[in-house]
């Protein structure tokens, strides 16, 4: 539920299988938000070690606010540093922190201006221990932005729900997905995973993933949108599924989808998934595919995400 603060689950308190009824959020693999992420217990996080990892994939704003507020926190502890000897700083103000921490900003930036100059031979350690530190502190910083903007992303939109209906007589499965840029995704591939909780003849509760057949899983130029179907017949793992099996099994379905960027030419990658009560049964997807008065080519994203319930199901 929104608004309400979330506790982490002790050991005692964990369970074999998600809990019926009530408020209880479903278990989603492929998060979609950060609530959806799965909770990790007993887990060792060395966050030193994995430092460059977490900062490439925190927000920007994370980011910068993070970068801004280590620079600051850097200059104020060495304007620490300064003021621990009186006169440390020819023509500082004597005891004036703010003159120590606009000369400890000039002196990790290397700008110099002459005015505020060390003054002692302490000062001159402190000033020759900060230069260093401000030379790898900008070292990382500028290659920490640059792999931030050179990283290779795709902004792929899946619609927000999946549908089942008949399609050529047969009932299918089906999504949409498309290319929020305006270039092209060349060669562009989906793949889609079944998960379902199974019980073994040993009684055991396992979690076991399904590659699902798709009718076209690959397309030259993603330059439109592409609707993926899976036919569901008697080799389908979902032959003989219903709303409600669906939700006793905890499925998820797990889509990935791979392409060549042509503007970079690198290879990028998305992936969303559903849970069953995103999976909308006897429906179909809206026509979001028109023209124009002058015979151009139109796509209305504005109805990209909406399904309309069958004739026979109303």
């Amino acid at each position: 539920m929104k608004g309400r603060a979330r506790k982490r689950p002790s050991v005692r308190s964990l369970r074999s299988a998600p809990p019926d009824g009530g408020d209880a959020r479903p278990a989603r693999l492929i998060a979609r938000e950060t609530a959806d992420q799965t909770l990790a217990i007993g887990l060792r996080r060395p966050w030193f070690g994995d430092l460059y990892h977490f900062m490439l994939r925190i927000s920007w704003c994370s980011f910068l606010f993070g970068g801004v507020g280590l620079y600051l926190v850097a200059n104020a502890l060495f304007a620490l540093l300064y003021l621990v000897q009186p006169g440390a700083i020819a023509n500082a103000r004597p005891g004036s922190f703010a003159d120590a921490f606009f000369f400890s900003v000039q002196t990790i930036a290397t700008i110099g201006y002459g005015q505020l100059v060390p003054a002692t031979l302490y000062a001159n350690l402190v000033v020759t221990i900060e230069t260093a530190t401000g030379l790898m502190f900008l070292a990382l910083a500028t290659g920490l932005v640059f792999a931030r903007f050179s990283r290779p992303t795709a902004r792929v939109l899946f619609s927000r729900v999946a549908v089942i209906g008949p399609h050529n007589g047969r009932p299918t499965l089906s999504f949409r997905l498309a290319n929020q840029r305006r270039n092209q995704i060349l060669q562009a591939e989906v793949a889609v995973t079944l998960l379902r909780d199974e019980n073994t003849a040993e009684g055991v509760r396992l979690r076991r993933f399904y590659e699902l057949a798709l009718t076209r899983y690959r397309t030259p130029v993603l330059a439109m949108t592409f609707t993926v179907m899976h036919e569901i017949d008697k080799d389908s793992p979902l032959f003989g599924a219903s709303p409600a099996s669906l939700e006793a099994d905890n499925i998820e379905l797990v889509v990935t989808a791979t392409g060549i960027d042509e503007t970079i030419a690198q290879r990028v990658h998305a992936r969303t998934s559903y849970l069953p009560h995103e999976i909308l049964w006897s429906h179909r997807f809206v026509d979001v595919i028109g023209w124009t008065e002058d015979g151009r080519r139109v796509i209305d994203y504005r109805r990209f995400h909406d399904a309309a319930p069958l004739a026979s199901a109303t």
